[in-house]
C-alpha cells in the first residue's frame, strides 16, 4: 500500500475540484520505507501483536493490510485493557468497519490519556491502511500497556505533507519521530534506562544492589536506587523524576488528575491513596481517609494509611516516615513512588 505512495496520493479522482479543497495528506517518503530502522520497528510490532494474540490464534503478516478492519485492534484492546466492546466480531462492509474503528479508537483514547498526541491517527487513516498512522497508534499502545517492551529506538521517517487549496497544491517535507531515543544513566551500581521523547521520559528498568564494600554505610541493608539517584547531577535527577511523574500521570489520567509537583501534591496523602487504589485495583472507602485534609494531623493520617496499605501489599516502605512525606521531602516521596513503579511497571 505505502509502496505505491504516489498512486495512493492521487486517488480517488473526482470531477469536482472543490472536493479536494482544504484536504491535507501526510505520507511516508518512499526512501524512508526502505530504512532498516523502520523495517525493524514494523517487524517488532508484528511480533508483539502475534505474541499478544497467540492464545486467540490471530496472526498478522503486515501492518499495512491486516489492521484496517478493526479486528486485530479489537482483540488487542480486549486483551490489554480487559474491556468488552459493543461491536460485532467481524465487520464485512466498509460502513461496519468504520463504525467498529470509531468504537475502538474512542475506547483507546480513554486509556491513552493526555500524554499521547492522538491527532497522529484517525478512523479514516487507519481504515485507509495508512502506515504512518497505524505505526503511531501501535507504538502508543505499547507504551501504555507494555512499557517494558523495548521497541527499536530513535526511529524517524521523512514524510511529505500535501495540502490542496484554491491556489493550487503545496507540499513540504519534514522528519517525524516514531519511537524515542533511549537514554541510559549509569551510576556505580545502579542503571536507570529511559526512553526520551520530545517532551516525555519513560522508565524501562531500575536495578537495585547490595553494597559489597564492608565500610559502606549501607553494608547491612539495600542501597536504595533513589539514594543512588540523588547523588547524580541535577539534570540526571530531573530526568528520572520526569519518568516517575509520567508513570504516575499515566495511571491517574482515568481519574482526570495530573501531578506536576510530586513533593507538594503527595504531601496530604490524597493523590497517593487514589494512586494506590488505581494500581492495586480496589476502592478505598472515603470514610477511611480525609478527602480534603485541612491540618497536618489529617495529612499524617492519610499518609500513614497509604504506607500501611503498601506494606500490606508487600512493598518495602517500612523505613519511610509519614512525617517526611507530609513535610514534602522529595527523597521520601520518590521512594514511595518507586515502590509502586517497581511492582506495577510490567502490568
Amino acid at each position: 500500500m505505502e509502496a505505491d505512495i504516489f498512486e495512493y496520493a492521487q486517488e480517488p479522482q473526482s470531477e469536482d475540484p472543490e472536493f479536494f479543497i482544504g484536504e491535507k495528506r501526510k505520507l511516508i517518503q518512499p526512501t524512508s520505507l526502505k530504512d532498516s530502522k523502520l523495517i525493524d520497528l514494523k517487524e517488532a510490532l508484528v511480533d508483539w501483536i502475534n505474541s499478544t494474540l497467540k492464545p486467540e490464534h490471530i496472526v498478522v503478516q503486515t501492518l499495512e493490510e491486516d489492521l484496517f478492519d478493526g479486528l486485530v485492534l479489537h482483540h488487542l484492546l480486549m486483551r490489554l485493557a480487559k474491556v468488552k466492546l459493543p461491536v460485532e466480531e467481524i465487520a464485512l462492509t466498509s460502513a461496519a468497519q468504520t463504525h467498529k474503528l470509531e468504537v475502538i479508537l474512542g475506547q483507546l483514547s480513554q486509556h491513552l490519556g493526555l500524554e499521547e498526541d492522538q491527532t497522529k491517527w484517525s478512523v479514516q487513516l487507519i481504515h485507509n491502511k495508512d502506515l504512518l498512522a497505524t505505526v503511531h497508534l501501535l507504538v502508543a499502545m505499547v507504551k501504555r500497556f507494555q512499557p517494558e517492551l523495548e521497541l527499536p529506538s530513535d526511529v524517524e521517517v521523512e514524510v511529505v505533507v500535501v495540502e490542496v487549496s484554491k491556489n493550487g497544491i503545496k507540499s513540504e517535507i519534514h522528519k517525524e519521530m516514531l519511537t524515542e531515543k533511549r537514554v541510559t544513566i549509569q551510576t556505580e551500581e545502579n542503571t536507570f534506562i529511559l526512553s526520551r521523547g520530545r517532551s516525555t521520559v519513560y522508565v524501562s528498568t531500575f536495578k537495585e544492589h547490595r553494597s559489597a564494600d564492608p565500610d559502606s554505610q549501607s553494608n547491612s541493608k539495600w542501597d536504595h536506587p533513589i539514594d543512588q539517584l540523588l547523588r547524580l547531577d541535577t539534570s540526571k535527577v530531573n530526568t528520572v523524576k520526569q519518568a516517575i511523574l509520567h508513570f504516575v500521570n499515566t495511571n491517574m489520567s482515568s481519574l482526570g488528575l495530573q501531578v506536576a509537583d510530586m513533593g507538594r501534591q503527595f504531601a496530604d496523602g490524597v493523590i497517593l491513596l487514589l494512586l494506590i487504589g488505581q494500581l492495586e485495583g480496589y476502592f478505598i472507602p472515603l470514610h477511611d481517609f480525609n478527602l480534603t485534609p485541612v491540618n497536618q494531623s489529617e495529612m499524617l493520617h492519610n499518609v500513614t494509611l497509604a504506607l500501611d496499605l503498601l506494606i500490606d501489599a508487600g512493598m518495602d516502605v517500612s523505613s519511610i516516615s509519614p512525617q517526611d512525606i507530609v513535610s514534602q521531602e522529595l527523597q521520601a516521596t520518590l521512594k514511595v513512588l518507586y515502590a509502586l513503579f517497581k511492582k506495577h511497571k510490567e502490568k
